[in-house]
């Protein structure tokens, strides 16, 4: 008999806590909230299948210093971090460190169902979603110059001093960004580092 994945939701928000478990309930989930990584983590039993939902600025230990806590103890459990407006270095850092996803808030509502529905499907395959093959045939697709922002974006660099490091306006940066995201079928700035990281750019495979 299988056992139903969970969702752990880990934020020191309480409405944001509350907002998300309503919205995992009525889709039929039992969706497990925690106001703390602490609390987390002194319930959380290594191997239960399932997802976790983390904020990544807290008081005490922060979404990283979570997601660093499970690797040590080999918990294989897809992290997707929450993030701020302005945190896209952090996050792409807790994606190096390996977390599946981020999200951006605010978010939407179909936004996140589908992040979370990737989530417990990765939990199911051994976190393998992004062949590096194929990630590595779409960035070949790529103008040097397209490449060039890439690498730097994935780096954790914002718009305006990547368009600085290149002698650019970010309004060309901005170009590149949408033509990249075509040339590589990414449907989100998360997905389009996601490949990037499977392809060996900025901090290698997962």
């Amino acid at each position: 008999m299988s056992v139903k994945p969970r969702i752990f939701i880990v934020d020191d928000d309480e409405a944001v806590r509350e907002s998300l478990q309503a919205l995992l309930e009525a889709k039929g989930h039992s969706p497990s909230t925690y106001d703390s990584a602490e609390a987390f983590l002194a319930a959380y039993r290594t191997g239960t299948p399932g997802c976790a939902l983390v904020d990544l600025r807290m008081p005490g230990m922060d979404g990283l210093a979570l997601l660093e806590r499970l690797r040590k103890v080999g918990a294989r459990l897809p992290v997707v971090m929450v993030t701020g407006h302005g945190d896209i270095a952090l996050a792409v850092q807790a994606m190096k460190s390996g977390a599946i996803d981020f999200v951006e808030k605010p978010y939407s509502n179909e936004t996140m169902l589908e992040v979370v529905q990737r989530a417990l499907a990765m939990a199911g395959s051994g976190l393998q979603e992004v062949i590096p093959a194929e990630a590595a045939g779409r960035i070949d697709g790529l103008t040097p110059r397209e490449r060039e922002v890439l690498e730097l974006l994935v780096s954790g660099k914002p718009n305006k001093i990547i368009a600085h490091e290149l002698g650019i306006s970010p309004r060309t940066v901005e170009i590149h960004r949408a033509n990249m995201m075509k040339r590589m079928q990414a449907d989100s700035l998360s997905h389009l580092v996601r490949l990037a990281l499977a392809a060996g750019i900025g901090g290698g495979t997962r």
